[in-house]
């Protein structure tokens, strides 16, 4: 496989996939494939322990990859990752405090604990990694939109998008098509969004609906599941 099919494949699988995001599609698959990856062999090597034991993870990857239960892989990485944040805090508790008087919002200016503390629980290996391979995902879409007609057609005709690929796509296509490329394609990715949004909320209402006893022979339609496909489209986040 062609390192260019290696990105051009999920993304025309996940526009084929018929969901209501194709990008948390495959960022769904990303965070499979990484969680597997870190409680797989790779936790044996230096190099990737070296990454873990900086960034250590989010609460949420902490919580999934407890509940893949590998006890002992998380174990080794764990106590790595500990012994270099003990060390790390050991070294900020000896820099000097900031300058005090200057004022962020109601508090003083943060001092090297708090931004080392804060600094070590927003990183996470894990996002980080997907990321990575969003971001190629993201050039290798409009690669596609500019180069393949037919993938023009399965994104005009797509399900849309949750709100913050929504976002990063409008972002992204403002930044590297050109002026009246960029126009086309704002006009299809609004109709697209717009129109996609609509059919959530008509799902939506009509699952409402049924909950009222003169409707409880009528049929659900498309609304079993309206509750679920509305928080990913406003969060990204599939129930």
């Amino acid at each position: 496989m062609s390192k260019e099919e290696i990105y051009t494949i999920p993304i025309i699988d996940a526009f084929n996939s018929d969901c209501e995001c194709p990008f948390c599609y495959l960022f769904d698959g990303l965070e499979k494939n990484a969680i597997d990856f870190v409680l797989g062999p790779s936790y044996m090597d230096v190099d990737i322990r070296d990454h873990t034991n900086i960034s250590g993870f989010c609460p949420s990857h902490y919580g999934k990859l407890f509940n893949e239960k590998n006890r002992l892989g998380m174990a080794l990485i764990l106590e790595t990752h500990m012994k270099r944040v003990r060390q790390d805090l050991e070294g900020t508790l000896m820099q000097p405090s900031k300058a005090k008087g200057i004022k962020i919002g109601k508090r003083a200016t943060l001092s090297p604990v708090k931004d080392f503390t804060d600094h070590l629980v927003h990183q996470c290996y894990i996002c980080d990694r997907i990321q990575d391979f969003l971001d190629r995902y993201m050039d290798t879409f409009f690669y596609l939109w500019k180069k393949d007609p037919s993938f023009r057609v399965l994104f005009t005709s797509s399900k849309g998008f949750c709100i913050k690929h929504f976002g990063h796509l409008y972002d992204i296509g403002d930044h590297v098509l050109k002026d009246k490329d960029f126009q086309a394609f704002q006009a299809d990715l609004i109709r697209i969004q717009q129109t996609n949004y609509d059919r959530v909320i008509e799902d939506l209402e009509w699952f409402i609906t049924k909950f009222d006893y003169r409707y409880e022979k009528e049929p659900w339609k498309q609304s079993k599941d309206a509750v679920s496909r509305s928080i990913q489209k406003l969060s990204s986040y599939k129930a």
